[in-house]
Formats: structure tokens, sequence, C-alpha cells
């Protein structure tokens, strides 16, 4: 595993001089609740780097990370289910689509994290397909592999990799520390 640097830069809710400096992005999506500040956390083994929560839509804004002096990490907000009124919750998903589709913005990879022991919501595979229509370069982690039973992990990764083929999947427990250095390589790459 490489050795990560990262600092918290700010949250933004919209265009943002930060954004268009030299600095290749990485954007981070998935459910609320997925697990993308976890993931994010773990990979840059800052444990309270990204704030996680178990209240479904804490992540209001895009937060931008720096990572090594030389990318932004992005933890955008969850997509579909939010404690949050049905106003909030428009909003959010009109931020994730400005940053992703309508912004000038070009991100150099999106990961797409989704829960492997629920496998891929009707949500995540329309996000999915709207990355792919947007020729984005995806990343899917299958996240809480620590979840499945480990009789039924095999064909529980196989289904998911049904679903979302031709991409590679990257089985992913920030509990059991596992897929940290095959994520951060392909994101690095």
């Amino acid at each position: 595993m490489r050795k990560v640097s990262a600092k918290f830069e700010r949250g933004i809710t919209g265009p943002d001089k930060i954004l268009e400096c030299r600095f290749p992005q990485i954007a981070f999506i998935g459910r609320s609740n997925v697990g993308k500040s976890s993931v994010i956390n773990s990979l840059t083994n800052q444990k309270g780097l990204a704030i996680t929560s178990s209240f479904p839509g804490r992540t209001r804004q895009i937060n931008l990370f720096l990572i090594n002096n030389s990318f932004y990490w992005l933890d955008l907000p969850g997509y579909g289910y939010a404690k949050a009124s049905h106003k909030v919750r428009g909003e959010l998903s009109s931020l994730i689509d400005w940053y992703l589709f309508e912004s000038e913005y070009k991100q150099k990879k999106v990961v797409l994290i989704i829960d492997a022991n629920i496998g891929p919501t009707r949500a995540d595979l329309e996000m999915l397909h709207t990355l792919e229509e947007f020729k984005k370069e995806i990343v899917i982690v299958a996240n809480k592999i620590d979840k499945i039973k480990k009789s039924k992990y095999s064909g529980r990764l196989q289904e998911v990799g049904n679903l979302v083929d031709p991409h590679k999947i990257i089985p992913f427990s920030s509990q059991d520390k596992i897929g940290i250095g095959t994520l951060n390589q392909e994101i690095f790459d």
C-alpha cells in the first residue's frame, strides 16, 4: 500500500475556483450509507478524515480532500434515501448531477461504491448507466464484504459482477482492511 497524505480542503455546493486547478479529480459516489466516507478513511489510513455517520444523508455538500498534494478526492453526497426533507433530497440530487454530468469539471475516475451484501440497487444501476452514457472512467467497489456470509460470498460477488459487467469489481472492507491496496493502485494508476 502506498503512503497517502490527505487533508480536508473544504466543502462545496457549486462552482468553485479550487476545482479549476491542475489536480486530477477522483469522485466517490454511492447510495446513502454505503460507506463512501469509510472507504476514503481506509484508503488514507486516517480514521476521522471524512466524517462517517449511520444517519443517511449526512453528507450535504461535496467534501474535497487534497491527496498527496497532487489529487483531489471528492466525497459526494449519497443518492437515494436520506433522512431529510423532500426539498433537501432534491438539492442533493441536483448537486450530484451538476458536478458529475453538467459542470465543466472532469473527473479522472469515478469510484462507484455499492453494498456487496445487498447488491446493486435500481439507483446504483441507474447511476452506473448514466456514468457510462457520459463516458466516465468507472471503478466499482463492492463494499462491506465482511457482512456477507462465507457460504454466500462467491455467489454474491458473481451476482454483482453479472449486473455490472463488463466493469471490474474491487471487493472491499474497511473493517477487515480488504481491498485497500488494490483500490489505491487503481485510483493512482
